[in-house]
């Protein structure tokens, strides 16, 4: 396995977190995705989305919607050359939601069940991986899956200070952008 990724978390990395979002209209991508996944692109990283989901298992919409929704997205980002190799979603919660979706799973971050599935899928390098997420889950996720960098996007000092060890924080989807374009 040496196909390496950059695996991306969504709400927040790709889009504004506006809590449940499952609707074109409600999804605006951040500033700075765009040019992120055109630097790991350059350097031949495979784009992998991997995504809590919880909104489904709570019936705030259905894993039909969720699909209709990322197909589009993913239409974006192939709009631009950098096409997503693979979304993973989490769709269950541990306390929240509705059956069959209330239980706990190892696929729901800060468990590394969807990169590692991806990973298998993809023939990926996770030791080679980097993640970008604007979460201590995200950090963890990858900690677990083994990947090499573990990007934590955020401007809340508090939750910089708790990031773990040889996380890199940053304060934007823009500056992770430049530093892998830096990389490359």
């Amino acid at each position: 396995m040496t196909r390496r990724a950059l695996f991306l978390d969504r709400d927040g990395i790709i889009n504004e977190d506006r809590g449940f979002v499952h609707r074109r209209e409600e999804f605006v991508f951040l500033d700075g995705i765009f040019d992120l996944a055109a630097a790991a692109t350059r350097q031949g990283l495979a784009l992998v989305v991997a995504t809590n989901q919880s909104g489904i298992g709570r019936g705030y919409y259905t894993e039909a919607d969720f699909h209709a929704l990322m197909g589009w997205v993913a239409a974006e980002f192939a709009a631009r050359g950098t096409p997503l190799a693979r979304i993973e979603f989490c769709p269950d919660h541990p306390s929240e939601g509705i059956a069959p979706y209330r239980r706990e799973s190892d696929r729901r971050k800060p468990g590394p069940g969807m990169l590692r599935d991806a990973a298998a899928a993809l023939g990926l390098d996770l030791a080679g991986s980097l993640i970008v997420g604007d979460g201590l889950r995200d950090v963890e996720a990858g900690r677990r899956a083994g990947l090499a960098t573990c990007l934590l996007v955020t401007a809340d000092a508090a939750a910089a200070a708790q990031a773990p060890p040889g996380t890199l924080v940053l304060p934007s989807v823009r500056a992770a952008a430049a530093w892998l374009a830096a990389r490359g």
